[in-house]
């Protein structure tokens, strides 16, 4: 199999990448809602990986500025590669290093993230993959704070995450004064667990604007009408 994942408006090469394209970051990168009146809206993708995240949201918004961070120094190294050769390349930058060295340099209308979530877990042993996958809770509240500093007062933060992990999140979001506006809870099948949720907070006012329930599969093997539809304007195979 090759390296490169091919999308209809843009190209993916994930080759030495420690976190390769996955189902929760292209759900989260088309998914979530980003609510805005800029005309040229900031956007951060922390933890930014391929870029793929970075280059949906590049094609979903058309005048959106998108930074992509990565601390893995290939990951920063390939995403700034897939930026360079797609068609959103002015609009697209890669930055190296932790998100908090980005800390003042800019406002967002939007930080998203993909993030680490096997926190308090044993150590992979491949050291990359242990950047990408492990974290203990403090990177989440490092991550609220810098969100809570840097975003516009009408900005809003997006997470995929598991289920206990987003309560975690969300109960310590209101210490950085953030509000639950938007959660999307994902099943693999209709009648199974959730698994995942997006989450979306923010600090205007008002409780939870919208709730909703996202089905991947109708059965085994066979995506959801829902799947393909909202990963239709960028997969080949839809």
């Amino acid at each position: 199999m090759g390296s490169v994942f091919k999308f209809k408006q843009f190209d993916v090469e994930q080759r030495d990448c420690a976190m390769k394209i996955n189902t929760d970051g292209v759900l989260l990168g088309a998914l979530l809602e980003m609510d805005t009146s800029a005309a040229e809206p900031q956007i951060l993708d922390i933890g930014t990986g391929t870029g793929v995240i970075a280059l949906m949201l590049a094609q979903r918004y058309p005048t959106a500025q998108v930074i992509g961070v990565d601390i893995d120094e290939t990951a920063y190294l390939r995403a700034m590669e897939n930026f360079s050769r797609s068609v959103f390349h002015e609009r697209l930058k890669a930055a190296s290093g932790t998100f908090h060295l980005l800390d003042g340099a800019n406002t967002y209308d939007l930080i998203v993230s993909n993030p680490p979530f096997y926190t308090n877990s044993l150590h992979n042993p491949n050291a990359r993959k242990k950047i990408a996958r492990h974290t203990d809770f403090d990177f989440f509240d490092g991550l609220l704070r810098f969100a809570a500093n840097n975003l516009r007062s009408e900005g809003s933060l997006s997470l995929i995450l598991p289920t206990e992990l987003a309560k975690e999140v969300i109960f310590q979001s209101h210490t950085y004064k953030f509000v639950l506006h938007r959660k999307i809870n994902i099943k693999s099948f209709e009648h199974t667990e959730t698994i995942r949720c997006i989450i979306t907070l923010s600090r205007k006012e008002g409780g939870l604007l919208s709730e909703e329930e996202f089905i991947i599969y109708k059965e085994k093997g066979i995506y959801s009408d829902r799947y393909r539809e909202v990963l239709k304007p960028y997969f080949l195979a839809f």
